[in-house]
């Protein structure tokens, strides 16, 4: 059976101590009452150990926005996947749209990280999605499948069953656009059908599958409630610990 996970991006918000206050806040909140699904919150690197130490790690998982594609080395500013499971933290977000638009990364690129993360036993949040030019040329099938193929196929049955997908549509994120419940599902079923393929109807059926595109508590019930969407990769509402719950109660 799949999990249902409502997973934040903090993205390059909260300095260490603001980030710390909002992980206590979101602890507190859910220290009083029985999450319906799992809890990420994926942190500023700098962030990671004392956000571990703030939460109660069996009710909040903590991720890593990024890691680098080589295990060690001469590499200035990188952090390796080791040095993110040496932090605590249990997931690693890869692929962002923001990380493939602005820092370049491609798929193969992907590739060598997914493998790097697995390796170090991080769960990976794998981020795939389309640009606003692909979605009017109707390419977003054509965009998702070559992103999950080029850079996940090569894994084995029982490492992809430890990713967790995320489809954003990258014209939704922080635009206020929001793709309708039905778009989300219409996708993210097309996102099920190409891992059943590859890997079968049973891997498929228990990979996760998040939406990752301006997802609030006003929207999230109706986006949650289709059957092939598994929970959410929540930026800006992700910020404040009150809007945080609200998501999450929408399971």
């Amino acid at each position: 059976m799949r999990q249902n996970i409502v997973a934040g991006n903090w993205k390059m918000n909260k300095t260490l101590q603001e980030g710390v206050k909002l992980a206590t806040e979101l602890n507190d909140i859910l220290a009083s009452k029985k999450a319906n699904c799992g809890v990420v919150v994926g942190v500023p690197a700098t962030h990671i150990t004392e956000v571990v130490k703030a939460v109660d790690t069996e009710k909040i998982g903590v991720a890593a926005q990024n890691c680098a594609d080589h295990e060690s080395g001469a590499y200035t500013g990188e952090i390796s996947a080791s040095m993110v499971k040496s932090t605590g933290a249990a997931y690693v977000i890869l692929g962002h749209s923001e990380r493939r638009e602005y820092y370049g990364e491609t798929n193969e690129t992907l590739k060598v990280k997914t493998d790097l993360a697995l390796a170090n036993g991080l769960a990976p949040i794998f981020c795939i999605g389309e640009v606003l030019e692909e979605r009017e040329a109707n390419k977003q099938n054509e965009v998702v499948k070559s992103q999950i193929e080029e850079a996940l196929f090569h894994l084995s049955a029982e490492d992809f069953a430890k990713i967790v997908l995320a489809y954003e549509p990258v014209w939704a994120i922080g635009t206020g656009k929001v793709a309708s419940p039905e778009q989300a599902q219409e996708i993210h079923a097309y996102i099920r059908s190409v891992v059943a393929d590859k890997f079968g109807a049973e891997v498929a059926d228990n990979t996760t599958i998040l939406y990752g595109g301006s997802c609030k508590p006003s929207n999230a019930k109706e986006l949650f409630a289709k059957p092939d969407v598994d929970g959410g990769l929540i930026g800006g509402a992700s910020l404040k610990a009150e809007d945080f719950a609200g998501i999450i109660d929408a399971f």
